[in-house]
């Protein structure tokens, strides 16, 4: 966990799961827990979480890039289901040229979501590898783990009545995603923040 710059957050006492078993194809892992890549769009990481506001919930499912923790896309809903995945890839292959998405690995857990036969079918129209977690290896995702962790220390645990509604959280969440993607640094991106540093990079 030191190596990659985690630590224990707070979290959750039920932590949302999309796992319900084997239900379509589960890849294989091609990550092994080596997150970083050396350019854009090399590796992909996806999750589901669960934000629960006074017994009112909403799903964050976001794609981060692994080599400047970008996020890539991400869709909030109030139900964890295939619209918001499909919402989600959409906004990814929008704002990424095709020949940008040959041989990416895409990373997620088994979530009947990513073993879904049309999550996967749009994977391979694009050229995308598709990788996942071990069952039962949440630090297999360990990326997405972190930034779950980052975001809803930095803006949502103990802070829950900030946000008179669920709405306003939703709000909330936007903006710090793009606080997050724009103006937040990071010491592992030479004091820059993600989109800062794919642009220097870049050039």
């Amino acid at each position: 966990m030191i190596k990659l710059g985690l630590k224990p957050l707070k979290r959750n006492k039920r932590k949302y799961s999309s796992y319900k078993g084997t239900v379509g194809k589960v890849a294989d892992n091609l990550i092994e827990r080596d997150f970083d890549a050396d350019k854009p769009n090399e590796k992909w990481y996806t999750d589901v979480t669960e934000f629960n506001l006074r017994g009112e919930k909403i799903y964050l499912s976001p794609i981060i890039d692994g080599f400047n923790q970008e996020v890539v896309s991400y869709n909030i809903s109030k139900s964890p289901n295939l619209e918001q995945i499909n919402d989600m890839l959409k906004k990814a292959f929008d704002k990424t040229d095709d020949k940008d998405l040959e041989n990416l690995i895409f990373h997620s857990d088994q979530g009947w979501q990513y073993q879904h036969q049309s999550y996967q079918k749009q994977l391979k129209n694009k050229g995308i590898k598709q990788s996942m977690s071990r069952k039962g290896n949440s630090m297999d995702n360990g990326l997405m783990e972190n930034f779950f962790g980052l975001l809803k220390t930095e803006m949502f645990y103990d802070q829950e009545n900030n946000y008179k509604t669920i709405d306003d959280l939703i709000i909330a969440i936007n903006d710090y995603i793009y606080y997050y993607n724009h103006d937040r640094i990071k010491v592992k991106l030479k004091g820059l923040s993600p989109v800062n540093y794919r642009l220097q990079s870049s050039n």
